[in-house]
């Protein structure tokens, strides 16, 4: 495998030599700025740093190249993540197993649109409230036996009121029972990478075997945000009232700050107060799940330290967009001398404010390449450092079809090779 690093707006054919690092510093200089888009912000105070570790592939979170560390944060446990890039920013515990508490509703909550996406329910449809719904303790919605209430409110109920009743009632809806509901929880949970997460209920009421991470509440939630979107208004909306009971959204980040549009509290005595909270500013999302604080203030001041920080210390840079061209390289006993290879969709990555020209992508893949060459087809990977530090890989696939060419001109290519 050979390391080859390459400009984006000037594309370099890939040889058997190595450009030197100071070439390839001076091309990405040159050519990043016009790749990055940046918001303009204060700068933070500076702040004691967080534990954080680089992940089995070696990719590090992105505050571990950064000069202004993140806060310090009165929780058990905690993470923060770029949603625009998938990135975490920095971590404290972030596979920790915890008490997910409320939280458990944003994965009810994943599970019950998947069901309205797949037109197995509908908004106005309604449902039948059950003897063990309606008696389940904890936070409620106040629904009856025998009183019709639609999916719209019971997602509201869930979601805005952090109601418990009307978490098991969608869970019956859709999985006949709520325990049949937890494994299709479960099931969710395995396919989105959740390694650390274990459901049992649809409320997150305690069960010694209910258990999930920061880490995997970060990958749920942002997977929520961009696989529904068209359901994402219920987690900003400050109030609801059913059966004649008004009751706030918990969230009290939705009143502190404009720019935050959800997204859901848990509480238990054991699992203390946690919170999921995101927001957007200009066109960067920031996603901060904390857990095991002390109080409500807590939860939303560390929170919003969180925010505040990634916000104001890092930008995304966008790459292989449509106005990027791909890598030239040299294809052999091809109807083609040269193909473009890339990611094979365009790529975000969160930087630290002011670093975007440091960034430097260096494409690893097996040389010569030889026709016949399929679209899509993976070739190599392609690994974005800054600092000597990975901060993401990716793929790098064929992006035009090479076919093989015929018999005279493979020959052709076959004594080229000879003398490179």
């Amino acid at each position: 495998m050979k390391n080859l690093p390459y400009s984006a707006h000037s594309p370099v054919v890939f040889t058997r030599r190595l450009l030197t690092g100071a070439v390839l510093s001076a091309m990405l200089a040159a050519s990043m700025p016009a790749w990055a888009q940046q918001q303009q912000a204060p700068a933070a105070a500076p702040a004691a740093p967080a534990a954080a570790a680089p992940s089995a592939s070696g990719v590090v979170p992105v505050g571990d190249v950064s000069a202004v560390p993140a806060p310090t944060i009165a929780a058990k446990a905690w993470i923060v993540m770029d949603v625009n890039s998938g990135q975490t920013l920095a971590a404290s515990n972030p596979d920790m197993k915890v008490e997910p508490a409320s939280l458990t509703k944003i994965m009810t909550a994943y599970v019950v649109f998947n069901a309205l996406e797949e037109k197995r329910l509908t908004l106005e449809q309604t449902v039948p409230v059950s003897e063990h719904a309606w008696r389940t303790g904890g936070s409620r919605m106040f629904i009856e036996p025998r009183k019709p209430v639609t999916v719209d409110e019971l997602n509201q109920g869930m979601i805005v009121q952090s109601g418990n009743d009307a978490s098991v009632a969608l869970a019956e809806a859709v999985g006949g029972s709520e325990s049949a509901f937890a494994s299709l929880m479960n099931q969710e949970a395995e396919r989105l990478g959740m390694r650390n997460t274990h459901f049992m209920n649809a409320t997150g009421l305690p069960d010694p075997q209910h258990m999930t991470s920061t880490r995997d509440l970060a990958v749920l939630s942002s997977r929520l945000i961009t696989d529904h979107p068209d359901f994402f208004h219920y987690y900003k909306q400050k109030s609801f009232t059913y059966n004649k009971i008004t009751q706030p959204n918990r969230n009290r980040l939705l009143w502190a700050d404009p720019s935050v549009d959800g997204m859901k509290t848990g509480h238990t005595d054991s699992a203390g107060y946690c919170l999921v909270s995101t927001a957007v500013r200009g066109d960067r999302r920031i996603l901060v799940v904390v857990v095991g604080t002390d109080s409500e203030a807590t939860r939303a001041e560390e929170s919003l330290k969180l925010l505040n920080w990634s916000f104001q210390n890092f930008d995304t840079v966008k790459l292989f967009d449509k106005s990027q061209p791909g890598i030239d390289a040299r294809v052999w006993e091809g109807t083609a001398e040269n193909v473009k290879l890339g990611p094979p969709n365009p790529v975000s990555i969160a930087v630290p404010r002011g670093k975007a020209g440091d960034l430097k992508p260096v494409a690893q893949r097996t040389d010569p390449l030889i026709a016949p060459l399929a679209k899509g087809q993976q070739v190599g990977t392609l690994q974005f450092t800054l600092d000597g530090k990975v901060l993401r890989t990716e793929p790098l696939v064929v992006q035009d079809a090479v076919e093989r060419a015929g018999f005279f001109g493979r020959m052709v290519d076959t004594v080229k090779r000879w003398f490179e």
